[in-house]
């Protein structure tokens, strides 16, 4: 399980050190960094893909998303008796991401990149700085395998260092790029872990929505992200999981979902009482249709090891707020639940969960009502 999640110099996020449960609820107004919270696990994820680097540019390139405003915010900038001015920076510029287990640990650098005229791509970040180690504190004597620049090196059997052989690109990460079971078993792991994690975002619900079309009618144990496949996954659930049809009657009372099969092509329809026919999936609300998405994601027979929901109340009706929350209570249950929202209705009923208000105070975006000395433990490795 996720222990800790660190963040530095990611968009409003200068530094943010916050612990994980269970089950997390991340909350706060508009405008907080509840979303750069988000994104910041998903970085972590594309890591392991090899996807960092592009989803960074996506995101408008490094520059875009470095914090903004000074290296260090002093009492008087915050009280707004000093005007926020910058600094001279003591330090390299890095956007820094990491997480504390209670197994396996990671930490990545981002940094800006070597002038060249050799290339087209020198808005593109380096990976300065990578490192694993075992459990959830830092130390000399935990590192399993570490990157700087180019060279890699790990743990050999004897629990001395062994420097790998070829030098990694400054574009690639090391748990996309080595995969030798007998040098640095854990990046395997941890790769495999990090893979795992599922993210589901303002999944669409429009007339035109992937959710609503007609799809293979073939086993979907995972919801795919952009919700196509929602008859089949919604099957699958019923055949191999458990709880869909209470969890459709919790939320539209007397009502059973029916899912078609038209020639190996799946469709589904909600039968109501007192209606003459049931409604397609065409004729159905975008509350509704979100609905059945959640159900479909939340009770999945293959959970995921983490799964993070953004915004998940997003155009329900707030009567389903309360069968939504019992679905990720029960999900948390299966799997590590990070839910980001900014309804304090969904936040009050996951009233087990621990809790993240985040508020912004001259840019920053800092946990409501706590200081530094009450941050879990957390350091960076040195570049």
């Amino acid at each position: 399980m996720l222990r800790t999640l660190a963040v530095e110099n990611y968009r409003s996020l200068r530094r943010l050190v916050v612990p994980l449960s269970g089950l997390t609820v991340v909350t706060g107004a508009n405008g907080t960094g509840k979303s750069s919270v988000y994104r910041s696990l998903r970085l972590l994820a594309e890591a392991s893909l090899g996807g960092a680097i592009g989803a960074l540019a996506r995101e408008g390139g490094l520059s875009s998303t470095l914090w903004a405003g000074p290296e260090t915010v002093s009492r008087g900038m915050r009280s707004g008796e000093v005007p926020v001015q910058g600094t001279r920076r003591t330090g390299p510029v890095a956007l820094r991401l990491g997480f504390a287990a209670d197994e396996l640990s990671y930490s990545i650098e981002f940094g800006l990149p070597v002038p060249s005229e050799r290339t087209m791509f020198a808005l593109d970040p380096e990976i300065k700085v990578e490192s694993v180690w075992s459990g959830p504190v830092l130390r000399p004597g935990t590192v399993l395998t570490e990157r700087r620049g180019a060279d890699v090196r790990w743990r050999d059997g004897s629990g001395e260092w062994a420097h790998h052989p070829h030098r990694v690109r400054a574009y690639d990460s090391i748990l996309s790029e080595f995969a030798d079971p007998d040098a640095a078993p854990e990046l395997m792991a941890l790769r495999e872990q990090l893979r795992s994690w599922r993210f589901y975002d303002h999944v669409r619900t429009d007339a035109e929505a992937p959710a609503r079309r007609l799809a293979p009618g073939t086993r979907t144990p995972v919801l795919p992200a952009d919700g196509s496949s929602l008859a089949a996954a919604l099957q699958t659930v019923r055949e191999l999981g458990t709880g869909l049809d209470t969890a459709i009657d919790r939320a539209f009372p007397g009502s059973r979902l029916e899912v078609d099969d038209r020639d190996g092509w799946f469709g589904f329809a909600l039968r109501q009482p007192g209606m003459l026919r049931p409604l397609a999936a065409a004729e159905l609300s975008d509350g509704t249709v979100r609905y059945l998405l959640w159900v479909a994601a939340l009770l999945s027979p293959r959970p995921p090891g983490l799964l993070v929901l953004n915004e998940p109340e997003t155009s329900l009706h707030p009567d389903l707020t309360e069968p939504l929350a019992e679905l990720i209570a029960d999900a948390a249950t299966r799997s590590q639940v990070v839910v980001v929202t900014h309804s304090s209705r969904l936040a009050a009923a996951l009233a087990d969960a621990s809790r993240i208000d985040l508020e912004k105070h001259t840019g920053e975006t800092v946990v409501a009502g706590r200081g530094m000395l009450e941050e879990p433990p957390w350091s960076w490795p040195k570049r």
